[in-house]
């Protein structure tokens, strides 16, 4: 072996050496970033698991416990109505039924809210998009008013509108203000239906379809991806939602779940809130968004692809 062949070997080797020893510091920073991240995000639902698995008296003698004091899985019985009064000296979280009663309300409203919202995001889009009239552009400049306009501003003139029409505790009062106009949605669907041929409404009018056949049997489907985005958004915005539902409701047959954990209080100053079946209950009203997520997590993802900018 030659001593020139020597030198080179020893040299890949001391190359090798170094790179393995080389410490990536900019990625070990990430790591310990976004496990930070993590963890702060993480661990407000592990203190909720923490105090739902805890007894109330556990609690007010080690309230600064990391894990479950008094191990128990009573607060679940309690909001299940599996376990009835309270032997504790606290005052329940719910009574017996009032949770499945609250989920009904909130299943009713976010369904009911997402179809009326997609329906007509999908129509004003269309005609937005698709459609050719007199004053399209500065009708759609009006619509993205709506998007510099804080949702807090139109709160009272709605509030005092369902007041008037005598709206109030009812599933119409909840789902009217927001039904009919979405200025995101209707932006979020037109920038997309923009990018689809022109051929393809062509086509449907040589075979005679007007233009709601057009809208139904032809653009529908080839949107069905960001729509299916929206609606998974649109559910769970309204499944959250809670400024609102407090404004025009105050009776248990339409309160939502958000307002009825929210309207829980202490009902006399002598005796300690049921915070064990509180954070059970909020487990139980955080399960079905945890189950769209895990179903549907992937497509909320990619959904950041269909903006539609051009």
């Amino acid at each position: 072996m030659s001593p020139l062949t020597s030198i080179q070997r020893a040299s890949g080797t001391t190359d090798a050496a170094t790179r393995r020893a080389r410490v990536p510091v900019g990625r070990i920073l990430a790591w310990l970033y976004i496990a930070a991240v993590l963890a702060v995000t993480i661990f407000p639902f592990y203190w909720i698991l923490r105090t739902a698995l805890s007894s109330n008296d556990a609690l007010s003698q080690d309230p600064q416990s990391l894990s479950p004091v008094g191990l128990t899985l009573d607060g679940f019985g309690r909001v299940l109505g599996l376990v009835h009064g309270n032997a504790t000296g606290t005052v329940s979280a719910l009574d017996s039924g009032d949770l499945l009663l609250y989920l009904r309300n909130s299943t009713v409203y976010a369904a009911l809210m997402t179809a009326f919202v997609i329906f007509f995001s999908t129509t004003a889009a269309y005609a937005f998009a698709r459609l050719h009239w007199r004053g399209r552009n500065l009708v759609f400049s009006l619509f993205l008013v709506a998007l510099m306009v804080p949702g807090i501003m139109s709160m009272l003139p709605n509030f005092v509108l369902i007041k008037d029409l005598g709206l109030l505790n009812t599933y119409a009062g909840l789902i009217l203000p927001g039904a009919l106009f979405s200025a995101f949605n209707i932006f979020f669907l037109r920038q997309f239906m923009l990018g689809l041929p022109n051929e393809i409404d062509d086509a449907a009018r040589i075979d005679g379809a007007g233009p709601i056949r057009a809208l139904f049997t032809v653009t529908i489907p080839m949107t069905t991806a960001p729509i299916a985005t929206l609606t998974i958004l649109t559910f769970i915005n309204t499944w959250n939602e809670y400024f609102w539902p407090l404004l025009v409701t105050n009776d248990k047959s339409t309160e939502p779940l958000t307002v009825g954990l929210a309207s829980f209080r202490q009902n006399a100053p002598t005796v300690t809130p049921d915070w064990g079946g509180l954070m059970a209950a909020t487990l139980v009203a955080a399960l079905p968004m945890l189950l769209v997520f895990v179903v549907f997590g992937r497509r909320i993802v990619n959904s950041i692809g269909f903006t539609g900018f051009r």
